[in-house]
């Protein structure tokens, strides 16, 4: 009897050591789940999601008044004085912001929208189609706009329309490449607006293609910013805006007279304010938005973009030189691994949130370049999910947004991409978006399952079974032992 009740005990601890090491078994395969889940996620600087691979982290460091080797009491480079009203200073590579002076205010382009117009007909024509200037368009300038006198029906290529618009700033060429791409100026205006957009530039309103002044024509220097960098990364528009000497737009079939001009910007080779590492970029100007520029510059492996709206004639050029040197100066790029990033990821900064539990997709994971200030490293980094988001989609890649932060302060943002195959991606799947031919996703009602949560509930639910069990046991134990009692005493 003692050895068969010796039996059961053994058979109760192998029972109870297999349902801990299947609950073990679960736990594993669930965080299993949850690492394979991320290890598919691609991350980017940027809202412009197209062609774009790996994490662009954004950083940020606070505007000053000290020279460039000196630092803030949290380490962070600060940033020389800027006299323009609102400034802006971005890596193009990752989108990094680093620095900021009143980017988000409302302002007006004048004629920096030109570069926005230029990539427009860069992406939707080849340079060797014929432009034939409309009356509309001859006539769409008056004596003290930049102009280059064309005449109605004449004929000129892509190429030559764009050198007239880029580096003389020549209203009416903007004009003509606006109906050329679209057929009209409002139609063209909608997709500036569009592509605006999927740029990044959130608080931009376009109603022209040259910037002429209208109360609904505005945009701010960190939308410029993001604008301008789908233009620094396009190898044709950079090609034509970093022309530095003279370009001859030769007789047409309306005139025997050659046009020789030269880029506006005075930070280019053999001008004024020459900058050796000056790439290019476009000036503008109108009484009610003051002096514009957008600028781009490489040195070595850096490639910035920097934005000065509402600012004086020459200033400009002098705040963007000032932060061309500091940012060259105090910030480098650096690439990490896929390891790298996942060490980011936290259970409050991914596992429970909001995008972990709802986009159940297949992911992909890369290498991400950062921008960092030079004595910060990786480690210096935290992420965390923005909640407050609305998923968006650009060619079925879906969208969430990340907030970086180091010693407390938001650096930047970034955007989550999970890319999906096309049967994964359907409505049905995504619990954010409908099944409408809307373009703006909106909230679809489902259930969400928070993983943890369903762990400890197995969990939970097991160590249930296993007291339920026991009890059972040992009630059937005294049960024989008292029928075998019983038995004896009849012996």
């Amino acid at each position: 009897m003692q050895k068969r009740q010796q039996n059961g005990d053994i058979m109760i601890k192998r029972f109870a050591n297999r349902i801990i090491a299947k609950g073990c078994a679960v736990i594993l395969a669930a965080v299993t789940v949850g690492t394979t889940a991320f290890a598919g996620i691609s991350l980017s600087g940027t809202k412009d999601f197209t062609g774009i691979s790996g994490l662009n982290i954004v950083y940020g460091a606070p505007a000053g008044t000290s020279t460039t080797s000196s630092v803030d009491e949290n380490g962070w480079p600060v940033a020389p004085e800027v006299e323009s009203g609102s400034a802006i200073l971005i890596d193009a590579d990752t989108g990094a912001i680093l620095y900021d002076k009143d980017s988000h205010a409302i302002s007006y382009p004048a004629s920096t929208t030109k570069i926005l117009t230029g990539l427009l007909t860069i992406e939707n024509c080849g340079m060797d189609e014929i432009v034939t200037f409309s009356k509309e368009a001859a006539n769409s300038v008056t004596w003290e706009d930049a102009q280059l006198g064309s005449k109605t029906g004449e004929e000129m290529t892509v190429e030559q329309v764009m050198y007239g618009m880029l580096l003389h700033s020549a209203n009416e060429m903007a004009y003509a490449l606006a109906e050329h791409v679209s057929g009209s100026l409002s139609a063209f205006a909608e997709m500036m607006n569009e592509r605006a957009k999927e740029l990044g530039a959130l608080n931009t309103h376009f109603t022209n293609a040259s910037g002429l002044h209208d109360l609904n024509h505005y945009t701010t220097a960190y939308d410029m910013a993001m604008i301008a960098r789908g233009c620094y990364n396009n190898p044709k528009f950079v090609d034509i805006d970093s022309t530095y000497t003279t370009y001859t737009i030769p007789p047409t079939n309306k005139t025997t007279t050659a046009r020789t001009f030269k880029h506006r910007h005075l930070m280019l080779k053999g001008r004024q304010y020459e900058y050796e590492y000056c790439k290019g970029g476009k000036t503008g100007f109108t009484d009610e938005a003051g002096c514009t520029l957008v600028t781009f510059a490489e040195k070595d492996d850096m490639r910035l973009i920097c934005v000065c709206f509402k600012s004086e004639t020459n200033q400009r050029f002098i705040d963007t030189r000032n932060l061309f040197d500091w940012g060259f100066a105090n910030f480098k790029k650096i690439t990490t691994s896929g390891g790298d990033l996942s060490s980011l990821l936290t259970s409050d900064s991914y596992y429970d949130s909001r995008v972990f539990n709802q986009y159940n997709l297949d992911l992909n994971l890369n290498a991400a370049t950062l921008t960092l200030p030079k004595d910060m490293s990786v480690g210096d980094v935290k992420i965390d999910l923005d909640n407050n988001y609305n998923p968006t989609s650009n060619n079925g890649i879906y969208t969430a947004k990340l907030n970086f932060t180091a010693k407390n302060n938001v650096v930047g943002m970034a955007a989550l991409r999970i890319s999906t195959p096309a049967d994964l991606a359907a409505s049905s799947n995504l619990p954010y978006l409908t099944e409408s031919s809307s373009k703006a996703p909106s909230a679809r009602k489902c259930i969400v399952i928070n993983l943890w949560y369903l762990i400890i509930g197995i969990l939970v639910i097991l160590l249930i079974y296993y007291i339920s069990s026991s009890i059972k046991e040992s009630i059937r134990r005294k049960r024989r032992r008292a029928r075998a009692r019983r038995r004896k005493l009849r012996m």
